[in-house]
C-alpha cells in the first residue's frame, strides 16, 4: 500500500509539473502573438499557442487540458472585457485545441508525419476545423458583451479562425519534430553547408519581406528547396521563420501591405501565410513519406535477397549429399 501510494504521489507530482509547463509556454507564447495584435490589441494574424495546446496534447496527452485552460485564462485576464467574458474565451481557447485533439486521434494522427495523410488530418482537421471553436466562441463573447458591433462579427472572426489555424499549422510541426530531434551523425561536410545555406538565405528572405519593396513570393523557392532537401525538418521551420516575417511586415505596413487598409493587409497575409503552410507541409510530409517507402522497399529486398540465398543453399544440399556419402562401386 505505502509503495502504491508513494509510485502515485509521484505520478500526480510529474502531472501537475506538465500541467504548469503548458500553461508556462501557453502564456509565454501568447506574450509573443499579442506583439503583432490587429484587432482590438486581443486578435492577431497568427496565435502560436494554438499550436502549442495541440503539441501538448498530441505529445502528453488529454491530462494535460488544464495547463491550457490555466494559460488561456492568465492571457485573457489582463485583456477584459469582464472576467465572465474572459471565462467564456478562455473555454473557447481550451476546446478548440482538445476538439482538435480528438479529431487527430480518430484519424489516427502519427506525430512522426512520414505520410501524406497526417498533414491533410493537420491541415483540414487539426487547424481549419478543430480552431472554428475558438473563433466562434471567443468573437461570439466579444459581441455579446458589446466590446464589438455585429457588423464586425465576420471581420474578426476571419481574423481569429486564420490566426489560430495559422499558428497550428506553423507552430505544431515545429514542436513535434523537436521531439525526435536528434544531432545528427555521419553528416557530410557539403550537406552541413546546404544546411547553413539554407538558413542564410531565410535570413535574407526575412529581410527582403520587410523591405519596402513587395517581394513576399520569394518565401516559396526557399520552402520547395528545404522540403525536398530536408523533408519536414527543413520546411516547418522555414515556413515559421517565413510566416513571422510576413507578419511583422504587415504590422509595419511595408512592402505589399503599404497603402491598403486593415482588412485587405488581413485578406493578403492570411492568404500568404496559409499558402506558405500548406505548401511546406504537404511537400515536407510528401518527400518524407517518399523516403519512408523507399527504406521499406531496400528492407524488402535485402530480406527477399537474403531468402532466395537460403533457398538455393538448401536445394544444393540434397544434390549433393549422395554424391558425397556414396561408397567405392563392388568389384565384378
Amino acid at each position: 500500500m505505502t509503495v502504491a501510494r508513494h509510485a502515485g504521489a509521484r505520478r500526480g507530482g510529474a502531472v501537475a509539473l506538465e500541467i504548469c509547463a503548458v500553461a508556462a509556454l501557453y502564456w509565454g507564447s501568447a506574450e509573443i502573438g499579442l506583439l503583432q495584435q490587429q484587432v482590438r490589441g486581443q486578435v492577431t494574424p497568427m496565435w502560436p499557442p494554438s499550436g502549442i495546446a495541440l503539441a501538448s496534447l498530441l505529445l502528453r496527452g488529454p491530462r494535460v487540458w488544464p495547463g491550457i485552460a490555466l494559460g488561456a485564462f492568465l492571457v485573457n485576464i489582463s485583456l477584459g472585457p469582464s472576467f465572465l467574458a474572459v471565462l467564456a474565451i478562455a473555454a473557447g481557447n481550451t476546446l478548440a485545441p482538445v476538439c482538435s485533439y480528438a479529431l487527430l486521434r480518430r484519424a489516427r494522427f502519427r506525430g512522426e508525419m512520414n505520410r501524406l495523410r497526417d498533414a491533410l488530418a493537420l491541415i483540414f482537421l487539426g487547424a481549419f476545423t478543430g480552431m472554428l471553436v475558438s473563433a466562434t466562441v471567443g468573437t461570439g463573447t466579444l459581441v455579446f458583451t458589446g466590446v464589438l458591433d455585429t457588423g464586425d462579427f465576420w471581420p474578426t472572426w476571419s481574423v481569429w479562425w486564420t490566426g489560430d489555424a495559422v499558428g497550428v499549422l506553423a507552430v505544431t510541426p515545429v514542436v513535434l519534430l523537436l521531439r525526435s530531434a536528434r544531432w545528427p551523425r555521419g553528416i557530410p561536410p557539403s550537406r552541413w553547408a546546404e544546411g547553413i545555406l539554407l538558413l542564410a538565405a531565410t535570413v535574407c528572405t526575412g529581410f527582403v519581406e520587410t523591405s519596402t519593396t513587395p517581394l513576399l513570393f520569394l518565401g516559396f523557392p526557399l520552402l520547395i528547396w528545404a522540403a525536398f532537401r530536408f523533408g519536414l525538418a527543413g520546411a516547418a521551420p522555414c515556413a515559421l521563420a517565413v510566416s513571422t516575417f510576413a507578419i511583422i511586415a504587415a504590422a509595419q505596413k511595408t512592402g505589399p501591405f503599404a497603402g491598403h487598409d486593415l482588412f485587405t493587409n488581413m485578406i493578403t497575409l492570411q492568404a500568404f501565410n496559409g499558402s506558405v503552410s500548406l505548401t511546406a507541409l504537404l511537400l515536407g510530409a510528401a518527400v518524407n513519406e517518399r523516403a519512408r517507402t523507399e527504406k521499406e522497399i531496400a528492407l524488402a529486398c535485402g530480406q527477399l535477397a537474403e531468402m532466395v540465398t537460403r533457398i538455393a543453399a538448401t536445394d544444393r544440399r540434397p544434390a549433393l549429399g549422395p554424391e558425397m556419402t556414396k561408397g567405392p562401386a563392388p568389384p565384378k
